[in-house]
Formats: structure tokens, C-alpha cells, sequence
């Protein structure tokens, strides 16, 4: 219900760009679609909660666990059985963010930006080209903050004759629009032959508008857990803050603490003092709980990146009050 609600309110963001170049309805809703399972990720601790809820609501309206712990099983050990059920859990959490959520994500947003350009950028599966005089540019992904990875540049001549290919790892647009280029290794090719050079940086003039550039910037969640450690070195190397790649990198990392501190919250509700209230009670309670959860999570990402905090204090700032409350719930009975 939460992800058809998010998904609803993702659309009528969308709409207010219907219109725009080639943007039309069946392109938000496409974008929507694509979309889907970064929101499926984000709202998975919430998921957690209310499963746990509901199924030990259950064994507990039914004198189940009551007979559990009759039969000699203690609370701990009964917590360690549902723990390791989230186990589950975390691991289709994983393989969403690692395996579904980027590509997704990246198709969605190349997909948008096609839309609206009405320029000579081409998109492909593997990044985009662009012409620029005789020149024709390959950039594999534009990250946030004018970052660019993975650049490749062909040169030719006024017959259609290659003769410089440069390839830079990556690249950073400056103020005044144009591309510093990091770490490039050039083959100019002549008729005697072909001359290889090694160069730490290389000045390319603009060949992409502000607009052009804004669209085809790919979040850092939209990257997989090499790309981001990939990118963080590249990073660290020339200087520049990673702060936004390290957070989203361990907020990756920190999954499995969520996931399981939200499996030991919903315990507290069946053992902790609100275990005697009735299942509609504790559902609306998880559910309030969640959504809370959900947006203190979203304003802690937010704080942290604005006061500079460690991205590993800030990503794992949330599991360790969840599980905190959590276990300060449980305190009486296990």
C-alpha cells in the first residue's frame, strides 16, 4: 500500500514535466515503473516491521508463543528463531539493491532524459555520445556534481579518418564549462604509425548545456557497490569530497543492521508492554512507527551530509537507535 502511495505521489511529480521535448504520459509512467524498486528498497524496513508484526500478532492472539515458551523455549532463543527468518529478508533486500535497484534506476533516468533532449545527445544502454565539430564523445556515466567516468573521445579528419582516440578515467566540468579530464592515455594515429601518451589531466571545451548535464546526472543510489567504491577512490584521488558516494555506499552496507533491527522492534510488540492490545492496534501502531522511522531515517542522510558528519556514523545512526528502543522494549522479558 505505502509503495502504490509513493508511487502515486512519484507520478504526479512527473506530470508536472509532461510536455517537455518528447516527455508524454506513457514516459512518467514508464519512469514510475522503473522506478518501483528503489522504493520497494526504501520502504523494506517498514515491510519488516509490519511482516514480523502481523505473523507474531498471530502466534500471539493464538497462545502459540505462550505454548512456545510452556514447552521450555525461552524468549531469547524464540527472538534468535525470528531473527534468523529475517535472514531472508536482508538477502532479498540485497539483491534488489545491488542487482535490480541500479540498473532500473539508470534505464529510468536515461530513458527521461532522451525524452526531453532535443539535441545531438545519443543514449545508449552504456552511457552516451555527443558530436562536438569532428569529434565524437562516448561518457559512460555523469555522475552527480559535474562528475563524469569513463570517457571516450574519437577524433577524425576531413576525409572520416580517425586520428586521435583519448580515453580518460574520468572527469570533473569546471565553472566556466569546460572538462578537466583525469588520468588519459591518447593514441594519435598517422600514417607512420600510432603514437601513444599518457597524460594526468587534459582541458576539453563544452560540449554539453547546464540542462544536458543536470539530465543526465545519475544519483549516487543508482550506482552498484563497485561503481560507488570505484568512483569514491577516483575521487579521494583528485581531491574532491566523497562524501555523498561513502554515505550512499554504507547506507547500502548498513541494510542488514536495519532490516534486523526492525525484525527485533517488531518482536517488542508481542513480548514488550504492548503485546495484550489487539492486532488492528499493534498494525496501525507499526505502521505509524514505520512511516516515522521512515522520514527521521531521511532527515538523518540529510543532516549528516549537511553538518559533514562520518557517511558511517550517518548511515548507521538508524539501526543503532532502532535496535537501542528496541532492545530497551525487550528489556523486561528477555
Amino acid at each position: 500500500i505505502l509503495a502504490v502511495l509513493f508511487s502515486f505521489f512519484e507520478l504526479l511529480s512527473q506530470l508536472d514535466d509532461v510536455g517537455r521535448g518528447c516527455y508524454r504520459l506513457n514516459n512518467a509512467v514508464i519512469f514510475v515503473i522503473l522506478t518501483l524498486p528503489k522504493r520497494l528498497l526504501d520502504l523494506m524496513p517498514i515491510s519488516t516491521l509490519l511482516a514480523g508484526i502481523i505473523a507474531l500478532g498471530l502466534l500471539a492472539d493464538h497462545n502459540e508463543l505462550l505454548a512456545l515458551q510452556a514447552a521450555g523455549i525461552s524468549v531469547p532463543r524464540i527472538c534468535a528463531s525470528v531473527l534468523a527468518t529475517g535472514m531472508l529478508l536482508i538477502l532479498i533486500s540485497g539483491i534488489i539493491a545491488e542487482m535490480i535497484v541500479p540498473n532500473m534506476e539508470q534505464q529510468a533516468r536515461k530513458a527521461r532524459a532522451q525524452a526531453f533532449s532535443d539535441t545531438g545527445v545519443t543514449l545508449t544502454r552504456q552511457g552516451f555520445w555527443a558530436r562536438r565539430g569532428n569529434s565524437y564523445i562516448h561518457v559512460d556515466k555523469m555522475l552527480s556534481k559535474g562528475i563524469a567516468a569513463d570517457i571516450d573521445i574519437f577524433e577524425f579528419d576531413t576525409q572520416g579518418r580517425l586520428k586521435i582516440f583519448a580515453h580518460a578515467h574520468s572527469a570533473n566540468i569546471q565553472n566556466n564549462k569546460q572538462w578537466s579530464l583525469n588520468e588519459i592515455t591518447q593514441k594519435v594515429i598517422t600514417d607512420q604509425g600510432i603514437t601513444t601518451k599518457n597524460m594526468d589531466t587534459w582541458t576539453l571545451g563544452s560540449f554539453l548545456s547546464a540542462d544536458q548535464v543536470s539530465l543526465l546526472e545519475l544519483p549516487p543510489y543508482s550506482l552498484s557497490t563497485p561503481d560507488l567504491v570505484r568512483y569514491i577512490l577516483s575521487l579521494r584521488e583528485s581531491g574532491q569530497n566523497t562524501d555523498q558516494y561513502s554515505l550512499s555506499l554504507w547506507r547500502k552496507l548498513s541494510i542488514p543492521l536495519t532490516t534486523g533491527a526492525m525484525v527485533l522492534l517488531s518482536l517488542s510488540f508481542v513480548f514488550g508492554s504492548t503485546r495484550r492490545i489487539s492486532a488492528g492496534r499493534r498494525i496501525t501502531m507499526g505502521t505509524l512507527i514505520g512511516v516515522v522511522l521512515y522520514f527521521a531515517d531521511q532527515l538523518i542522510m540529510h543532516l549528516g551530509l549537511l553538518l559533514n558528519l562520518t557517511p558511517l556514523i550517518t548511515a548507521m545512526i538508524p539501526g543503532i537507535l532502532i535496535s537501542g528502543v528496541a532492545f530497551w522494549r525487550l528489556r523486561s522479558v528477555v
